[in-house]
């Protein structure tokens, strides 16, 4: 009878080994794609900042070449919440044609 109980209790321990191993396994895997994850983000991250930065800089180099008026009218087109009226490229003129001619 005791080695019953003994077998009985090195099955018990031989089935929390294994389960602690899965466990750890799951664990691991779980890690890996998080850090996996991790590095992504920081790379769009990384782009964002550098996407930002070189708005911000055209942005201001907008509000130097634009006129007062221009300004005044944006800003009151951003109160009302309407779309910019200018919001398409100046037209070119007719002579000047889209492409190269050749």
């Amino acid at each position: 009878m005791t080695f019953a109980l003994l077998s009985s209790g090195a099955s018990v321990v031989a089935i929390d080994n294994k389960i602690e191993q899965a466990m750890d396994l799951v664990k691991s895997h779980l890690m890996y794609a998080v850090r996996e994850e991790v590095e992504v983000l920081k790379e769009q991250i990384k782009e964002l900042i550098e996407k930002n930065s070189q708005l911000e800089q055209e942005n201001n180099l907008l509000k130097t070449l634009a006129s007062p008026e221009q300004l005044a009218q944006f800003q009151a087109q951003l109160q009302t919440g309407s779309p910019p009226a200018a919001a398409q490229p100046p037209a070119q003129p007719a002579s000047q044609g889209s492409g190269p001619t050749a």
